[in-house]
């Protein structure tokens, strides 16, 4: 007897769909980073809605004995809003697929097979998207959009709020590991600095040709997830496919969430049966957003030769 769609939903839902999640976080370099320090739900809102300090409290200061202490109010706190991103692939069955692949391992190898074309449809769209310049409105708001000194990002004008703008080095072509420094510098407080770096793999190999044999230091832990990365000031340079040319961003992860709805969370919605055609269709739904929080303490390279 032959699977029933409620028992091949079952197997898909149960094997084939967390090793289809694991695989697409561990795709590329800062989605794997993202799912391991900053993956988190938001539910419900038309908008997903980031709270921003930008300001210092002006009521504060020294005092002694009986001195009247500042109370005034300053405002401090605005926020910034995103429009969820949704993505999705389908996996779908025809009835002539059903007969080409007779047998139940054979149907079950063949629905494999089609998650995980879906798979690396969904990988590659959200690597692609957290890289966005924003041209794609529907896509994830990515890192070209969000680090950068000009234009607006979460509904805030830079031009109109100058401490929203990151760093950015448009006129550097030839990378340095002086123009680095300056770059790393220039979004440094005290010990409040990036985190990561990210670029790709031509510019990556120009960085370790700067380098002296006994400084290509790595970071073990982003080595052990699989992608090659080499330290620089304590911060790990590492290449990511998606990475656009010319490129090198300078990321301070405790500003950044990937914010997902638990409700679509890689959610499988099951085999449903088309009513003109002898075709099963299952869908892989996501929503979300990448956010930062501080973009001031983020900056990039994005006029660099490979």
């Amino acid at each position: 007897m032959a699977l029933t769609y409620s028992e091949l939903d079952s197997v898909t839902q149960k094997y084939y769909i967390p090793k289809l999640v694991d695989n697409i976080f561990a795709s590329n370099s800062f989605l794997q980073r993202l799912r391991k320090k900053s993956y988190k739900p938001q539910e419900g809102g038309t908008l997903i809605m980031q709270p921003l300090l930008y300001a210092k409290t002006t009521a504060t200061g020294w005092y002694s004995g009986t001195d009247t202490l500042n109370t005034t109010v300053n405002d401090q706190i605005t926020a910034g809003y995103w429009p969820r991103a949704h993505t999705y692939a389908s996996v779908t069955i025809t009835h002539t697929d059903e007969l080409e692949n007779a047998g139940d391992s054979q149907v079950i190898d063949f629905v494999k097979a089609k998650v995980q074309a879906a798979e690396l449809t969904i990988a590659d769209a959200m690597g692609t998207g957290l890289f966005n310049l924003g041209t794609d409105a529907k896509a994830i708001v990515g890192l070209r959009l969000a680090i950068d000194s000009t234009g607006t990002y979460g509904g805030i004008n830079r031009s109109d709020y100058t401490w929203w703008a990151s760093d950015e080095d448009g006129t550097t072509t030839t990378l340095t590991l002086a123009a680095m420094q300056a770059a790393v510098g220039d979004v440094s407080i005290g010990n409040d600095k990036p985190s990561v770096a990210f670029t790709t793999q031509d510019i990556l190999e120009s960085f370790v040709n700067l380098l002296q044999p006994q400084q290509r230091f790595q970071d073990s832990e982003t080595a052990d997830a699989g992608f090659q990365n080499v330290m620089f000031l304590s911060i790990p340079i590492i290449a990511d496919s998606h990475c656009p040319a010319s490129n090198m961003f300078f990321v301070n992860e405790k500003y950044w969430s990937l914010l997902h709805s638990p409700r679509d969370n890689f959610r499988w919605t099951g085999f449903i049966k088309a009513i003109d055609q002898e075709v099963v269709t299952g869908r892989v739904l996501w929503a979300g957003q990448l956010v930062c929080s501080n973009c001031r303490m983020n900056g990039k390279m994005n006029a660099l030769t490979d």
